[in-house]
């Protein structure tokens, strides 16, 4: 009787420990991580509509669309989030100095090899997707934008849908 004991007691922890370990693993899986430290999953944004930028310090239209999507994203309609990600891949310290020198006031979406987003990289810059609440890019927009553009586009896609 006392060896059944021992043994349902190893069980038992043997299994939460598993359990632990898996609820620890899962708590740490994330589809993108802004330089902030924030992370999404594309699960937890089900519902939800997304515009993600794709731009680089090297371009010229890039850098003038940013002031517009600065002002986009501090006057956002409900249930729309808004991010930008670098078309290179970037240490946090290049990050902060370019956040910094072009005073990007949006989320930057840290381009990492296990970064998931519901496009491929664009062929070239800058490059707007909008991405409905089901989790497909319902627009593409490549070349330079503005926020009462990309305003309207919601507007259109949200009757649509």
């Amino acid at each position: 009787m006392n060896a059944l004991i021992k043994k349902f007691g190893v069980v038992v922890i043997v299994a939460a420990s598993m359990a632990g370990g898996l609820l620890a693993y899962k708590s740490t899986q994330y589809d993108f991580k802004t330089f902030n430290g924030n992370t999404y999953t594309w699960k937890e944004l089900d519902g939800q509509w997304v515009i993600i930028n794709y731009f680089a310090p090297w371009c010229a239209p890039c850098l003038r669309e940013m002031p517009e999507l600065n002002a986009l994203h501090n006057a956002l309609p409900e249930n729309t989030y808004l991010f930008a990600i670098n078309y290179d891949r970037q240490s946090i310290e290049q990050m902060q100095e370019m956040k910094t020198r072009f005073s990007i006031a949006l989320p930057l979406i840290m381009s990492e090899a296990d970064t998931v987003l519901p496009m491929e990289k664009p062929p070239y810059l800058p490059a707007t997707y909008i991405i409905g609440p089901s989790g497909e890019v319902v627009e593409t927009v490549l070349g330079e934008v503005t926020a009462e553009i990309l305003k309207q586009k919601l507007i259109e896609h949200k009757r649509a849908s």
